[in-house]
Formats: structure tokens, sequence, C-alpha cells
């Protein structure tokens, strides 16, 4: 993933369970599968895949720690794999960040059909009360279109300024400098597609949802969706949409059928060829990486796969791949830190795997497979829930040192399975229950806890919904997992005990996953009176 793609999800992120065949899903999931169920359910093996290559995709990707949190495969318009790494669920919505692209690069199809606009059409055009001063031959030449292909002529991304200064976006967007000539230099600029979202709202006096809703949304039954909303009253655009796996291999499938839904058409035929071409190069200017996944030609808010396919996709795992010559889709969700590796697995053991015809079924992979999809979770693989300094520990108050975090007391509190975190916080007290053999689920607002989301109103959350176990790493080091279920996000709180002291350091799962991010809150250290 680019540079630029993984900095502009740091600033977005922090400034603002089973698998297999359907006969296989345990009950529990299949109860809450069916709650959110639209696209029929088949047998991976009657639509020509094997359950030995889904075991495989697995076990590799868990291996390789690449971190997925949920995977559908559609094959033949049939459901044959789905799976939830707990405490991830069929009913969540996700976080999709740039994969929103292909949901606003839609609804510009959708409106081109009805004659609203077309391609060819000048931004300018549409703003005449934002338009700058003196307009560069550069800014009057930008299209529609090369806003749908990242052609703006723009050297940087412009949605960082954007979002840093208080004007309008779209008056922002306008007045910076267009270096290049539009339509002849690819630049990942998540600006362009917000602006897409202003066009779309200027002509048809409807946010990008409300628009959405009854073409697209209502027929595929896509249900709760949101979307931020920035502070002129425009959805985003380029980020913020929040829908569930299934919802996106629905969208999927819809692009897949070439915009017929259930026998009647949605999308136009030509818009969906048109947006999923290769419509300009984005390869390096020293040349293209045939192994890249990112350099295969970029077409309307859609990249470009290798093997011809195509994909849209959002910062740190987030996947709509659909495979038109396979029939196929797939639908992933993840926090991973490198995203080529999970579509390289993909091809290596999904692709690879599919065949034109039936298979037989091997009665002893698929028991494999549903011994897998039973006990798949984001927890340790190994977790030890006692150490012989927990009855010293328990309940003990722990006076804080003077901290950034203004935290001046801290606690655990150990009770059968169990662990209830307490932090005081100037005169308020923040607690969480974590599970030491399971994910105990709950809701936190301690300071600092970065994955506040952000509402279609644009304002933070006041709570943050988390999933919290914990276990002792050693005799001495306590380690809570906070995992917040409704972004990709999770937290480690390590507590190191020595005598009657304690230190507690936070570590966010975006370390290492998205450029410079660098963790921020302090350690916290204090002592407790024997």
């Amino acid at each position: 993933m680019s540079t630029p793609r993984r900095e502009f999800i740091k600033q977005l992120s922090l400034g603002a369970a089973g698998f297999g065949l359907v006969p296989m899903i345990p009950q529990t999931l299949l109860a809450e599968i069916k709650k959110v169920t639209g696209l029929p359910r088949g047998i991976a093996e009657q639509e020509g895949l094997s359950s030995e290559s889904i075991l495989a995709f697995i076990k590799s990707v868990e291996q390789k720690k690449l971190g997925l949190h949920s995977l559908m495969i559609v094959r033949h318009g049939k459901v044959i794999t789905e799976g939830w790494w707990d405490p991830y669920k069929p009913d969540i919505k996700h976080m999709l960040f740039s994969l929103s692209k292909s949901f606003t690069s839609t609804a510009i199809g959708l409106a081109v059909a009805e004659r609203r606009l077309t391609v060819e059409d000048k931004v300018i055009s549409f703003f005449p009360k934002h338009q700058p001063q003196n307009i560069s031959p550069n800014l009057a030449a930008i299209r529609v279109k090369d806003l749908l292909t990242m052609n703006t002529g723009h050297d940087k991304d412009t949605m960082g300024t954007m979002r840093a200064g208080t004007e309008s976006w779209i008056r922002t967007f306008l007045s910076l400098p267009v270096e290049h000539k539009p339509g002849s230099f690819f630049l990942y600029n998540s600006g362009a597609t917000y602006l897409l979202a202003a066009i779309l709202q200027k002509l048809t006096g409807k946010s990008l949802l409300d628009y959405l809703t009854p073409r697209l949304l209502e027929p595929l039954d896509i249900k709760n969706a949101d979307w931020e909303i920035s502070p002129e009253g425009i959805h985003t655009g380029a980020y913020g949409l929040r829908v569930t796996t299934e919802d996106i291999a629905k969208f999927g499938q819809l692009y897949l059928q070439k915009g017929n839904w259930n026998g009647k058409r949605i999308l136009s035929e030509k818009w969906v060829e048109e947006a999923t071409s290769f419509q300009v190069p984005n390869a390096s200017l020293t040349g293209k990486d045939e192994n890249s996944d990112w350099q295969q030609g970029y077409g309307y808010q859609f990249w470009r796969c290798r093997h011809d396919l195509y994909r849209g996709d959002g910062a740190v795992g987030q996947y709509c791949i659909v495979m038109p010559a396979y029939d196929a889709v797939v639908a992933i969700t993840s926090e991973t830190s490198n995203m080529q590796a999970i579509m390289n697995e993909t091809w290596t053991h999904l692709l690879a795997g599919m065949k034109p015809s039936s298979l037989p079924q091997n009665q002893q992979v698929q028991s494999a497979l549903k011994q897998k999809l039973s006990t798949l979770t984001l927890l340790p693989s190994t977790i030890i829930t006692t150490s012989s300094i927990m009855p010293g520990i328990t309940g003990k108050p722990f006076k804080l040192q003077e901290n950034e975090m203004n935290a001046s007391e801290l606690s655990l509190k150990f009770a059968g399975n169990n662990c209830v975190f307490s932090l005081k916080e100037n005169n308020k007290v923040h607690t969480i229950s974590c599970g030491l053999d399971h994910w105990e689920k709950g809701e936190t607002v301690i300071p600092g806890a970065p994955p506040n989301l952000v509402n279609g109103n644009n304002k933070l959350t006041v709570n943050s919904k988390v999933a919290a176990a914990g276990l002792w790493k050693d005799e001495n080091t306590f380690e809570m997992i906070l995992q917040y279920f409704e972004t990709p996000h999770s937290d480690a709180v390590t507590c190191y005990f020595e005598n009657n002291s304690l230190r507690l350091e936070f570590k966010n799962s975006l370390m290492g996953k998205v450029g410079s991010f660098k963790e921020t809150r302090p350690v916290l250290k204090g002592t407790w009176s024997i």
C-alpha cells in the first residue's frame, strides 16, 4: 500500500470466527448469520472450490498473522464460505475506509444514467460560488472523469489540507495548485472523491446515502448503513461508510452480474464496464511491478488486479474482490500491515482452487475445517490465566505518578475467569471487564483510547465499544487486549509488576501498520503500600 494511503489512514483513524460450508457452521453462529443474510447459501465443493483450499487459506493467513476479521466467498451467486474471527460477528458494520470510494463511484454512475451529468463535465462548472479568483488552466480542465480516475493533476493528496483547514472543503480543493495537466498524472487523491460526493449532492439535493438508498441499498437489502459527514454537510465519499461483510459481498456480486440484481437492472452495464476497466496507468515512474496489485491500472475508483480481476479496497485490509472469469466475489475485512500479502494468499489458495465444475467432498478435510471454524478467534492460541502474584495485587489501588492523562489511580480485581481494570482520571473512574479465557464485551471512555468513531453528525461518540481479554505473559506481566470491534483496531495494555510497583504501557495495533504512527499515550507508573 502506498505511503500517501498509509498517512491518510493515520490522520483519519486517530483524528477524529467461524468458517466453512453451511452445514458445518455452529448453530449459534448460524443463528447470527440468518439475521443478516441476503445471498443464497451453497456448498463449496458443489460450486467448484474444495474445503482443502479454504482450510489452506485460513491456516496460511493465521500463520502469517495477516489480521483477518471476516471473510465471505461467493461462487456462482452462492455464499460458499463465510466467517468472522471472534469478537467480530455477522451483524457488525465494518469501517470500509477507501472501499467507500467504489460506492461513491457507483452513485456517479447512477447519476450519469439519469442524465444529471457526464464524465466530461468540468468540475468548476458545478461550484461557481466556490471558485478562486484566479482559475488556472489546469484547474479549469479538471473533468468528472479525472476525479474518478485520480488524475486531477495534483502533486499530493488534497484531503489532508481540506480536513486541516476551517474553510469549505470544496473551496479548499479548488484553491490548491494543480501542478500537472489533468488526465496525465495519477495520484491517489481522496479529496477528488469528496468532490464527487459534493457534485452529486449539488445536482440532486440529496446526500450520498439518501441518493443511494432507493437506487442501490434497498434493492440489495443493505440496511443501517452510515457514512461520515464533513463539516459542510456532505458525506466524505472517500471514506467513512460502514456496512456489514455480506453487504460488501452483495456490492461485488452486483458488479459481477454487470449491474443486474434479481432480474432487475440496477446499474448500467456500460458503467460497470467503464468503472472496472483499465482507464489509466498507475505504475511507478520507474516501471511497473508485475507482482504488485497496485500497479495494474485504475478505473473509476476501482483498482485493477493481477489475473484480470478488479477490486475496491480500503486501508489496513478491507476488500471487495471481483473475479469475472471465475464467477466469484471475495469480501474481506481485516487490520493488516501487508495488504498485498492477503491478496497473494487469495490468489494462491482460493483463486487457484476454483474449478469449472463440482468437486468430490472429502469428509476428512471437511471435519478438519469444521474443527477449525469452531475455534477461530482473535484470542491468542496460548493463554495463561493465573499467576502467583494475583492474590497480592487484586483490588489493591496503585497510586500513579503525575502524567499527561491525568490518571491518578489504577487497580485490577481478579475474580474467577474475569478481571476488572479500573483507572481513575480526575474525578472519573473508568472500568473495563476482561475475560481471562474469553472476550468480555463492554464500553470504554478511558482517556487516550484512540478509535473514537465519527457518527453521521460528525461528532465523536462518547463511548467506544470494546471486547476485552486478559492473559499473563509471565508471572509478573499481565496484558489486556482491547479489541474495538466497531473498528479494525485494538490496544495492548500491559502491566508490569515488581515488588510494590507497577508500570503500564499502551500499544495501539496501528503501530507498524500505518506509516509513521507513534504511540503518544504516556507510560503510567505507580506504587501501593504493603
